[in-house]
């Protein structure tokens, strides 16, 4: 026991101090990722439901795509390719080659794949909204832009809440499929302290832990929020 608090100490020699690094490192890279999925998965819902043929065709597109293919290849082939291509395009214009940061790259790849999971989210959840409070709003002269802001937004925000919840968790967890191209996020630092030491169940589990505690602090935060936004409401007994 005694050894086991020495080699999770935060002080060298315990590595206690690299996974606390690599779990801040890991909530930047979902905070940023889960913000860029939203925003690309709420324009997308949008284009979805009111976009011409050929952007919902494109939309349909992009979500199939990202849904079938697992997300290890995709993070690979996003993270390696997509830097080859913006190399390729700079190098075209007479420009320097650039090493994208880790931190970035992780959340854009990240991001792009919640992306597709998180339009489908929005998209349904809109859809959710009775139609009669939409015609209520056109009824009443509102603009597209307001009618979306005060009364589809609001409404759907319940409806969605859950499955946005959902997406927190598994971007969290995706975030450890980064070790793979090398940055150093939680997994790695694990994966570099167990076998620096050869105290592999010991590691995993205190990583285990730390991901396990980083769950239950955001289905707090999320229930928190959904009790908010459903205050009003009837509830069903």
């Amino acid at each position: 026991m005694e050894n086991a608090l020495d080699l999770l100490a935060l002080q060298p020699p315990g590595w206690g101090g690299n996974l606390l690094r690599g779990l801040l490192s890991t909530i930047q890279i979902a905070l940023g990722a889960y913000a860029l999925g939203l925003c690309i998965g709420f324009c997308g819902a949008l284009g979805k439901l009111y976009g011409g043929p050929v952007l919902r065709w494109s939309l349909e597109f992009y979500t199939t795509l990202i849904r079938a293919v697992p997300e290890l290849i995709l993070i690979l082939l996003l993270y390696y390719a997509g830097t080859d291509l913006l190399n390729t395009v700079r190098g075209s214009m007479g420009w320097d080659r650039v090493d994208i940061d880790g931190l970035w790259a992780g959340i854009y790849v990240i991001g792009f794949v919640q992306g597709a999971y998180s339009t489908e989210v929005f998209r349904g959840a809109m859809r959710a909204v009775s139609n009669d409070q939409v015609e209520a709003a056109k009824s009443v002269g509102m603009s597209p832009v307001m009618m979306h802001r005060r009364i589809i937004i609001p409404l759907m925000l319940p409806f969605a809440l859950p499955g946005l919840a959902n997406l927190w968790l598994i971007t969290t967890k995706d975030t450890a499929l980064l070790a793979v191209v090398g940055f150093s996020e939680l997994a790695l630092e694990t994966r570099q302290a167990a076998g620096a030491t050869k105290e592999y169940l010991l590691f995993f589990l205190a990583a285990g832990t730390l991901y396990l505690l980083l769950t239950l602090v955001s289905n707090l935060l999320f229930g928190l929020l959904e009790k908010r936004l459903r205050r009003g409401e009837a509830r069903v007994t």
